[in-house]
């Protein structure tokens, strides 16, 4: 699992070793038991039975932070089959969208349900390692694939790692230059300055890392990892940006970032960014950084 060495400092220093689960099974409770958390994902089901004429068991189904349906497959070491068999249950989703959309119902209500994104579905697979062919495939594949290293150190802790993470990357969404279609000239010239804004904010956000996926949905768009560390949504006169990086950790600047804990608001991320130049894009990097580290 690349090169981090991890050291107990209790009673002395002792290198941790990292170590394969005894059972898949084992690998499956420990992020079922903590999805959200570890993944952003919204646990819905285990072990779930795609019936008898498909004739297959999906691992685990959740519902991301963006509404995307997410299945969960794992594999305890390597296993060059978890791709193909995450894409045939993916296949299976698409075809049973009423079926999903019932779980969801059932679950999390109606709310979640009737704003399920049916066009990002996501497939998360967990082994030990993945081949040279699983790391080349994904990046041929036109789903969104995320391919999970993990490894057990000691009792208590797990490591996950993304090794390759692709989505479906689209452009700036037209909505900014229909906004200002029919408007006045100096109108028109404010929403052009905002959508090269949008444009700048949103090639900033995605050269963070190769692992960065974009998610279009109507009322933002979210920058993620293997969770969402960036949600972007536009006003009139500026950008907001919403990050995973705690409002604690940070100098709050009035007029330039805000504390929006319990406050209602499109997208995820605690930390508010008001973006209206290239000057506020300028500053808002380092805390961008920030919440790409914290989604790690």
């Amino acid at each position: 699992m690349s090169s981090l060495k991890l050291f107990s400092t209790k009673d002395g220093v002792t290198e941790v070793l990292p170590r394969l689960a005894e059972a898949e099974a084992d690998v499956q409770g420990l992020v079922e038991g903590a999805m959200e958390a570890m993944l952003g994902v919204r646990f819905l089901a285990s072990e779930y039975s795609t019936g008898p004429v498909h004739g297959g068991r999906i691992d685990s189904l959740g519902l991301d932070e963006n509404g995307a349906p997410v299945i969960v497959e794992y594999k305890r070491s390597t296993d060059p089959g978890v791709l193909s068999q995450g894409l045939f249950y993916v296949a299976w989703l698409m075809d049973h969208r009423t079926e999903f959309k019932a779980l969801v119902r059932e679950r999390l209500g109606e709310t979640a349900a009737s704003h399920v994104l049916w066009n990002e579905p996501r497939l998360i697979c967990i082994a030990g390692d993945f081949t040279r062919y699983d790391l080349h495939a994904v990046r041929e594949h036109r789903r969104s694939i995320d391919l999970v290293r993990y490894r057990l150190y000691g009792q208590h802790h797990i490591g996950l790692e993304t090794v390759a993470s692709v989505a479906a990357q689209g452009k700036v969404p037209s909505r900014f230059w229909r906004r200002g279609a029919n408007a006045s000239v100096p109108a028109r010239r404010a929403c052009e300055a905002i959508t090269e804004l949008a444009a700048a904010v949103d090639e900033a956000l995605l050269g963070l890392g190769e692992d960065v996926a974009k998610i279009e949905r109507k009322q933002y768009d979210a920058y993620q990892r293997l969770r969402n560390f960036a949600c972007v949504t536009s006003r009139q006169d500026k950008l907001l940006a919403y990050l995973k990086a705690a409002p604690t950790t940070v100098d709050l600047v009035p007029g330039f970032t805000r504390d929006v804990t319990g406050l209602g608001h499109h997208g995820t991320g605690d930390l508010e960014v008001q973006l209206r130049s290239d000057k506020d894009l300028e500053r808002a990097m380092e805390l961008f950084r920030l919440s790409y580290d914290a989604a790690a």
